[in-house]
């Protein structure tokens, strides 16, 4: 195809949570100008472990036009408040990632250094008693609330634990009511345009032949098109994030529901649960070079909490990124365009602002290099940030039980990484970089949670006399625990929402 040839038709290679996200957000913005196909194959498994989520996912859902409660249903999903991180600190620890602001945001300066200051005058409470989120959390109740009744602060801000192979059903049935067409087959071959290196053909088992404009890949880790095809390249970041495996296990349902997910911290690795309506996912993720593969497993399967419904899965990974998510005419989705592991629950949001960037940036008068050098650019920033954000968790560990730990703690960091933690230690003080996927009141409780302590706070909170800063969080911190305690449980919010 000519570079200045009009997009007409998107072929779509491979199903899963990446090809059907993809196809639909593509389905509902251009549906009328382009036409879709998808190619799958039902003997190819989606890794489709990727079951708990960030609030951005409540905004694509509603950009998607898909009812929470039918959608809640049909995935068998659950409502997540945070992430608990226990023994990343130190072994006996326990913090949360919780979603939402804490406190109340004062201009020019965020509400934790309110807290500093009172601590500094002999407070004794955490930063999480000034956290909504948290206070539910801890009690399993939930409900939709968007701002506390009464007072102007904010609701509970959550996101979805779900079934992916659900929600990659749920989506397809979305699609093809739309009118995007699925193929079922498998690829055997992959043809490009000797003139321009651009894939032209690709041929079906059966020897079906399917051409397109533009190819997006969602192949996962196998990166059909990206990289076996077009050698695009891949950069590698395992000597920051040493884990390189996974089991993976579902567990019967065990009640209440928690509205949150559980990240252990163990010899070499975590272990993640997260809780749906109809069972339990859980994993191990561990580096090989510290644990054997039946070490791991062994491991997992003695710190599960109810009966396993199935045999673990080994899932092995290489984390980084590809060197060009979008090389000539094909768009890598998912884990066909790198891989970061789930410690953040980023999987589903990555696959999510990939195809929203393909569609800001869609080449519908031909691929010009101007746009896929920008999408690139935009791709490797997103990318960056989540690694250290990720790489946050390792490095600030005070472990020194294992050799894993101890080479977590010692590791050299990314530069950028370095800066941010040096100025929240020396002032308290976090920015957001521009388009940076995580607030800085993530990065304040993971430093926080895992022992970073500010040696300053900001002046602003010198405008208040400890009376008035003792009366302040006094007022807050009752706000937010009495009215956690009203919320209906959790298990209780899901059977009257989505009658399960």
């Amino acid at each position: 195809m000519n570079e200045q040839q009009a997009v007409k038709e998107v072929v779509i290679v491979g199903g899963g949570t990446a090809g059907w996200i993809s196809a639909a957000l593509l389905v509902k913005m251009l549906g009328k100008s382009i036409k879709i196909t998808l190619i799958e194959s039902e003997e190819i498994g989606i890794v489709g472990v990727g079951e708990a989520t960030i609030p951005p996912v409540i905004h694509f859902n509603e950009g998607l036009g898909i009812n929470e409660a039918e959608f809640l249903k049909e995935t068998h999903g659950s409502i997540k408040l945070g992430i608990q991180f226990e023994n990343w600190g130190q072994q006996g620890d326990s913090y949360m990632h919780a979603f939402g602001n804490f406190g109340k945001d004062y201009p020019f300066c965020t509400f934790h250094h309110f807290w500093l200051k009172a601590k500094e005058q002999g407070l004794s409470d955490n930063i999480w008693d000034y956290s909504f989120n948290y206070q539910a959390a801890k009690l399993n109740h939930f409900t939709k609330l968007d701002t506390i009744p009464n007072v102007n602060l904010q609701g509970l801000v959550y996101a979805y634990h779900f079934d992916a192979s659900l929600y990659a059903s749920f989506l397809r049935r979305l699609c093809e009511k739309m009118g995007v067409k699925r193929i079922e087959g498998r690829i055997a071959q992959v043809e490009t345009d000797p003139q321009t290196g651009n894939i032209s053909m690709l041929k079906l088992q059966n020897d079906r032949e399917i051409t397109g404009d533009l190819f997006i890949d969602c192949s996962g880790m196998h990166a059909l098109l990206i990289e076996k095809t077009l050698n695009t390249g891949y950069e590698d970041w395992s000597h920051w994030l040493p884990c390189d495996r996974a089991w993976a296990v579902p567990t019967e349902r065990v009640d209440p529901i928690t509205p949150y997910t559980r990240s252990i911290a163990h010899q070499a690795g975590w272990q993640w649960r997260i809780p749906l309506q109809h069972r339990t996912g859980n994993g191990l993720v561990f580096s090989s070079k510290y644990w054997s593969e039946e070490d791991a497993k062994a491991h997992l399967l003695a710190n599960l909490d109810a009966p396993t419904l199935a045999e673990p899965r080994l899932i092995k990974f290489r984390t980084g990124r590809r060197l060009k998510q979008w090389n000539r005419n094909v768009v890598s989705i998912g884990l066909s365009s790198g891989f970061l592991e789930p410690l953040e629950s980023t999987s589903i949001h990555l696959i999510q602002s990939g195809i929203i960037r393909l569609v800001k940036n869609f080449p519908h008068q031909g691929i010009k290099p101007e746009e896929v050098a920008e999408f690139n650019r935009q791709s490797q920033i997103e990318f960056e940030h989540i690694r250290d954000f990720i790489i946050l968790h390792y490095k600030l560990t005070q472990r020194t039980d294992s050799k894993f730990w101890r080479d977590c703690q010692q590791m050299d960091i990314p530069e950028r990484l370095a800066k941010k933690m040096d100025l929240f230690k020396a002032t308290g003080k976090v920015y957001r970089e521009q388009d940076e996927l995580f607030s800085p009141i993530a990065w304040i409780q993971v430093m926080l949670g895992q022992g970073l302590s500010p040696e300053d706070f900001h002046p602003i909170v010198n405008a208040l006399t400890p009376e008035q800063l003792q009366e302040l969080l006094s007022y807050l911190k009752t706000i937010f625990v009495e009215t956690a305690k009203k919320l209906p449980e959790h298990n209780e919010f899901l059977e009257n929402f989505c009658g399960h």
